[in-house]
This record gives C-alpha cells, sequence and structure tokens, in this order.
C-alpha cells in the first residue's frame, strides 16, 4: 500500500511552485549514504514504495533504509473527456514535494560500494535526477 496521511485538514491542494533550494533535509542525517535530488518536482507516493522494495530486495536485511520524504499533496485529476466546468477534479494519488537538495533516501550499516549499487537501482526509479551523498564526518 503506498503512503499517504492518515488524516489531513484540507481534502484538495493547490498546485503551488518549487521555488529555492531545500535549507531543510538536506544532509545525510540517520545512515552513512544518502540519495539526493539534484531537480524539483513532486515525487509519486507508488514511485516512492517502489523504490522502498527494489532497495529492501536488493539490500536482503543488510543494513538499515531510511525513507526521508513523505507524501502530503493530494495531487487531483478530472476524468478524460470531461467538458469544462464542474469544478476541481477528485484526488488520484499523493505526491512528496521535492526541493532540489532534498535527501530521499538513506542507507546504513553497508559498505559503500552496496550503497551505491543500491542508490543506482533506486535512481532508476526516480522521476527527479539525484546524487550519491555520503554523511559529512566533523
Amino acid at each position: 500500500m503506498a503512503l499517504m496521511p492518515k488524516r489531513v485538514k484540507h481534502r484538495k491542494s493547490q498546485r503551488g511552485r518549487i521555488r529555492g533550494n531545500a535549507t531543510r533535509g538536506n544532509r545525510v542525517v540517520f545512515g552513512d549514504f544518502g540519495l539526493q535530488a539534484t531537480q524539483g518536482g513532486w515525487l509519486n507516493a507508488a514511485t516512492l514504495e517502489a523504490g522502498r522494495i527494489a532497495a529492501q530486495q536488493y539490500l536482503r536485511n543488510e543494513g538499515r533504509l531510511y525513507i526521508r520524504v513523505f507524501p502530503h499533496k493530494p495531487i487531483t485529476s478530472i476524468p478524460l473527456e470531461t467538458r469544462m466546468g464542474k469544478g476541481k477534479g477528485e484526488p488520484e494519488y499523493w505526491a512528496a514535494v521535492i526541493k532540489p537538495g532534498t535527501v530521499l533516501f538513506e542507507i546504513g550499516g553497508v559498505p559503500e560500494e552496496s550503497a551505491r549499487m543500491c542508490f543506482a537501482r533506486l535512481a532508476h526509479k526516480m522521476p527527479v535526477h539525484v546524487r550519491f551523498l555520503k554523511r559529512k564526518t566533523v
């Protein structure tokens, strides 16, 4: 089952614009390696789930996978071949709003090569360009 909020204040939301870079959630915090978005966009809940499954299958209970984004935004659409008017469409799916620089996934407890291979599988499924990130050691 794809991720979605348990309850929301408003059933439908406006589209909005993605402006600027991510100032929060833009560095690796939980794991050792991360997958960072280099462009903005919407990440479908089904795509997020597909990425999670691909990563879990590759890791096979080695290490830990962290998902750093959550689909809070309802995306609506009107049925095809419907005339103008009659209001806004019904919510069709949920999406996470991704700003450039947002860390989408993190992995901990695996070697770097294994993490790179796992994230390469995930990168193919993502609708935005992504890059590999290492945790900064202070």
